[in-house]
């Protein structure tokens, strides 16, 4: 594991079985996660994006299970352990937020006893102590009369609040890094704003590692460091999020910046990527982007492509990156509420 990595997730593969048959859903998935960093995993729905997330913390559906690979955090290795194994070596240290907090949330608990739960449990804090601590969380990440609020049900709070009592259950225990799921895709624009900028606070002010899973290549671009872009149970381009979206090395990443509406060149028409991703249970011989790739020739067809250093900290699964490189004339300007990979089909 890398000094400085707070998280580092390695050559990390999931099978699944189902009456279909066994799938990979992920494999051979490699990132890392500095503290104060953000990184981002991005790639159209069906790639892998969320279950990558939730195999590190062992939250993987009925039927799915690690079959390879190491998930590194503080020097163990999680992908082996059980559930209470879990427990031991993570402490809370790893926070999870889910997509829709109206279902994360426990519809018979008031919101500031779920916030007390990790506290009392993990911090050995009294049942008011860790009331306490709620109510201050709640200060923290924004929310308005919390003494009130923390007598509340989910059902009683809106979309953005809801999603600011999950931020502070996922602080309750000092956390080193948060794993967040589609956070904001069911708020509205000014609700996301806001959820976006308590998170930049939290890895200015405490050093939290953000792992962001996202369809919004907008958000991408104004809150992460570095992303990787998923395809088919795989990543194909790594890098930092400025050189990616400026100069692009894989095929598919370049065909999702394109279908990106650019308001500053309105006279630009969107281009999307035609096709559909591959089902998992028939996936295409070499490259699996191939069939759907402007790039393609018969060498993509025969040879899977590993993940290749094409520059400083870039890594492409392209045996045509110069070429896809080449073909990026003029780098889009991606804002928020327009940029997002589900519009990419």
């Amino acid at each position: 594991m890398r000094a400085s990595a707070v998280l580092e997730v390695r050559d990390l593969s999931v099978e699944l079985k189902t009456p279909r048959g066994t799938a990979r859903p992920v494999e051979g998935v490699s990132f890392s996660v500095d503290r104060g960093e953000a990184v981002a995993i991005v790639g159209e729905s069906g790639s892998g994006k969320t279950l990558t997330l939730r195999s590190v913390l062992g939250l993987l559906p009925p039927g799915a299970s690690i079959v390879g690979g190491n998930v590194f955090f503080e020097s163990n290795d999680l992908a082996g352990l059980t559930r209470r194994g879990l427990r031991t070596a993570v402490g809370g240290r790893i926070a999870i937020i889910f997509q829709e907090p109206l279902t994360a949330l426990n519809p018979v608990m008031k919101v500031g006893d779920q916030i007390a739960e990790g506290p009392r449990r993990r911090l050995d804090l009294s049942r008011r102590a860790a009331m306490r601590r709620a109510v201050d969380l709640m200060v923290q990440v924004g929310i308005p009369d919390p003494a009130r609020r923390a007598r509340m049900y989910p059902h009683q709070l809106s979309g953005g609040m809801r999603q600011r009592v999950l931020i502070a259950i996922a602080l309750s225990n000092d956390p080193s890094i948060i794993l967040c799921d589609e956070p904001t895709t069911a708020l509205d624009v000014t609700i996301q704003d806001q959820i976006l900028k308590l998170l930049a606070e939290l890895r200015r002010s405490a050093g939290v590692g953000i792992v962001l899973v996202t369809h919004d290549l907008a958000v991408v671009a104004e809150t992460c460091d570095r992303l990787a872009v998923m395809y088919a149970g795989r990543v194909v381009e790594t890098g930092r999020v400025a050189d990616v979206f400026r100069s692009p090395r894989h095929g598919y990443t370049a065909q999702l910046l394109r279908s990106v509406p650019d308001f500053d060149r309105g006279d630009v028409r969107l281009r999307g990527i035609g096709g559909a991703p591959p089902d998992l249970y028939d996936l295409p011989v070499g490259c699996r982007f191939h069939p759907r790739c402007e790039f393609a020739t018969t060498s993509c067809r025969e040879v899977v492509p590993p993940l290749m250093s094409v520059g400083r900290d870039r890594y492409s699964a392209c045996i045509h990156h110069d070429v896809v490189a080449a073909s990026v004339l003029e780098a889009p300007v991606i804002r928020r509420s327009s940029a997002s990979t589900e519009e990419a089909g």
